[in-house]
């Protein structure tokens, strides 16, 4: 599965658990390419081999404009929300991160 979040934000161990019902773990580079077909950096949430899942952090919304990565490392899209979640997919919206809200560390 992939979750697309804000830049700013970090995945929270604990939420990610409560709502997928297992650990988070983030794929080594080569296995990230192996299994998307992108390398890191570059991972593209619109283009990915089919049976892969993508969520959408709630970290997203707050911005008008978001720039998700377009297939490598120099490149990305402007689209908002919407469009992203129509381009991707996107199996949900999900809140499994932290240190992007007001007052959070």
């Amino acid at each position: 599965m992939l979750v697309v979040a804000a830049g700013d934000a970090k995945i929270d161990n604990r939420e990610f658990k409560d709502r997928f019902h297992c650990k988070v773990r983030f794929l080594a580079a080569e296995e990230a390419e192996l299994l998307t077909g992108h390398a890191v950096g570059g991972v593209c949430p619109f283009a990915l081999p089919e049976g892969v899942p993508v969520y959408l952090d709630v970290s997203l919304r707050r911005f008008e404009t978001v720039f998700p990565a377009a297939g490598s490392s120099n490149s990305a899209i402007a689209l908002t929300c919407h469009e992203l979640e129509t381009y991707a997919m996107a199996s949900g919206w999900v809140d499994v991160c932290k240190g992007w809200g007001i007052g959070e560390n």
